[in-house]
């Protein structure tokens, strides 16, 4: 299985075997588990780790705010973002069951009350959600990536943000050209750029004046 098989792989034709993986996340080192053939199951993957340490140059994330992580592999933007805002709920999906696991698994060992973790499927159409983070799955091709994310940031309330990390030379700066022309009444914006990647920025709606 490749590294980017991780959101469009529901049946990874294995069994699970769960590896330990030790890992810093939210300030201080973590004791979790993975799994081969999941996105990067021995560790912390660069383009994650990039987003994980700008979060305060996106939005600040409000009290009470639904949380969407799409893909979550293993869970580390869903685990980090949960620790970070224990008043906020934590909705991570991914389409692969073993990642679905080993998520759930993660959030129990850290004691997270306030991640679920669902199959995309099992997600409502009419479920709204205050703010999305994501290493979004580019290498799955243009057109199953623009639908991804054509129904998910379709999803934010009018209010909420996206926040997305994706790598210069994979297409950032033609992804967020698109999501200008895809979703004309957000702002998109290229936050920040570092080790070869690029942190993208989807904001609210803008009112009509």
């Amino acid at each position: 299985m490749t590294s980017h098989a991780h959101y469009f792989s529901p049946t990874p034709g294995k069994d699970l075997e769960h590896r330990a993986l030790r890992v810093h996340l939210a300030g201080a080192e973590r004791s979790l588990v993975s799994a081969k053939g999941l996105f990067s199951f021995d560790g912390l993957d660069k383009a994650t780790a990039v987003l994980l340490a700008h979060t305060d140059l996106f939005a600040p994330i409000a009290p009470g705010s639904e949380i969407l992580d799409v893909g979550c592999g293993w869970g580390p933007i869903a685990l980090s973002l949960a620790l970070l805002q224990p008043d906020c709920h934590v909705t991570a999906i991914d389409v692969n069951p073993h990642a679905r696991t080993i998520t759930r698994e993660n959030a129990k060992r850290l004691g997270l009350t306030n991640v679920t973790v669902a199959a995309p499927e099992d997600v409502p159409e009419s479920a709204r959600f205050d703010a999305l983070w994501s290493n979004p799955p580019i290498r799955i091709g243009k057109s199953e990536l623009h639908a991804l994310l054509a129904r998910w940031i379709g999803q934010l309330h009018s209010s909420g943000s996206a926040a997305m990390v994706v790598g210069k030379n994979l297409g950032a700066d033609s992804l967020a050209t698109w999501m200008e022309k895809q979703f004309p009444a957000r702002h998109v914006e290229k936050v920040h750029s570092s080790k070869g990647f690029r942190l993208l920025g989807v904001g609210p709606e803008c009112s009509e004046s």
